[in-house]
């Protein structure tokens, strides 16, 4: 069948993160697969009217990708999200993605970036590899962005699981959801540590990245941990800028594709 692959992202409005992160990972995707057509498609109805309204800059949401590739002759489609996990934004991009479903003769839904014990570990795996040149007296903290979702529990199960696969000095917290910068503190100072790394865990450095973390206000989180007497260092680098990660996402569509 003529197929084609629809990578599927939250967005940024970040140019520079964009290009980085989102970009990055579909050129990735089109060098492993020569074979098809890449496209894109975001699920912020936000972001998209923010980058046309002030760069000119024209994102199709998903349903509207689907009505182009139905138009050029496509017959399958791999949806494959960029999403961390299956919380609300990944539900509502298989709800669109299904709602057009009987336009082609297969669409298949790809899975988030983190999907269950296998995929948790892969990451934890990467993540302590990216940083095993730092010095162990440094935390590094990576930034979640957090849910209400049920799926928000996975946060504390990476956190968990850094330290039993020997990233000890790896902490995870989030912005919305749970671990709280509060209680990330807590484990900091329980453990002695002075020196902290900043660092997202999400695809894209945007607007939490730049703000909530590393910004200037009060409730910044690079502001939060100097009050409570850390010396802190911000690495601000979305998930998408690191080839084993993005390894990760090629791996998901290849198992589709196989």
């Amino acid at each position: 069948m003529n197929t084609a692959i629809l990578v599927v992202s939250f967005g940024t409005s970040y140019k520079d993160t964009l290009k980085k992160n989102i970009e990055a990972l579909e050129k990735d995707i089109q060098k492993n697969f020569p074979e098809y057509e890449v496209r894109r498609a975001f699920t912020s109805g936000f972001i998209i009217k923010k980058l046309k309204e002030t760069m000119n800059i024209e994102i199709d949401n998903v349903e509207i990708a689907l009505d182009k590739l139905k138009n050029d002759g496509y017959e399958k489609v791999v949806c494959q999200p960029t999403h961390i996990m299956n919380g609300f934004e990944y539900e509502k991009f298989k709800t669109m993605a299904e709602s057009k479903k009987h336009m082609f003769k297969e669409i298949v839904i790809g899975e988030p970036l983190l999907y269950g014990t296998e995929d948790n570990q892969k990451i934890v795996d990467c993540l302590k590899c990216e940083f095993e040149n730092s010095n162990d007296n440094n935390a590094i903290v990576f930034m979640g962005h957090g849910t209400g979702h049920p799926a928000n529990s996975i946060y504390a199960a990476i956190d968990y699981m850094m330290k039993d696969r020997g990233f000890k000095n790896g902490f995870m917290g989030t912005v919305e959801g749970y671990p709280e910068v509060e209680s990330v503190i807590s484990a900091l100072k329980r453990e002695s540590y002075k020196d902290v790394i900043l660092t997202p865990f999400m695809l894209v450095a945007g607007d939490h990245a730049v703000n909530d973390m590393a910004g200037d206000e009060e409730d910044s989180w690079k502001n939060i941990f100097e009050k409570e007497g850390f010396n802190v260092n911000c690495i601000i680098k979305g998930l998408g800028e690191y080839n084993s990660i993005r390894k990760l996402y090629i791996d998901k569509v290849k198992n589709i594709l196989n």
